[in-house]
């Protein structure tokens, strides 16, 4: 769990668990990992200068790194590079999309039993349209 948060807000434990890979890990390929994965992470709170340097050089570490699936996301990110350059310029984020995409997944499941596809379109409309339908407030 440590590898997936924030080195900022990890816990002393935590913190300690980090260190106990780095020094147990055989090949030092999952701390390698951790650590391009921060690099990456922290590549996009950068101005679009330094994120353009600081790309080029993490597509290089990470394409020498000989962990096959770090050599396959640099390549991945090498074509993609004008892209993620574009959205650090921008400042956009997906997060929306992915809301929006997460919402539809939970109705999909809701709706598993549904015998036509129209209800689940208008299911997926009704949640994810804006509509805001509130039952009456009763009046005494």
């Amino acid at each position: 769990y440590a590898v997936l948060k924030n080195p900022d807000h990890l816990t002393d434990r935590q913190d300690e668990s980090l260190a106990a890979l780095r020094n147990t890990d055989p090949k030092g390929q999952l701390y390698r990992a951790w650590q391009l994965k921060e690099l990456l992470r922290n590549l996009l709170k950068h101005p679009l200068g330094q994120a353009t340097a600081e790309l080029k050089h993490w597509v290089f570490w990470a394409s020498h790194s000989r962990i096959p699936e770090i050599v396959e996301l640099s390549q991945k990110i090498r074509r993609r590079r004008p892209d993620i350059l574009r959205t650090i310029e921008l400042g956009y984020s997906n997060a929306r999309l992915e809301a929006f995409n997460n919402r539809i997944k939970v109705t999909i499941r809701m709706a598993y039993g549904f015998h036509h596809v129209d209800n689940l379109i208008a299911l997926i409309m009704l949640r994810c349209g804006g509509l805001d339908i509130r039952l009456p407030k009763p009046t005494t």
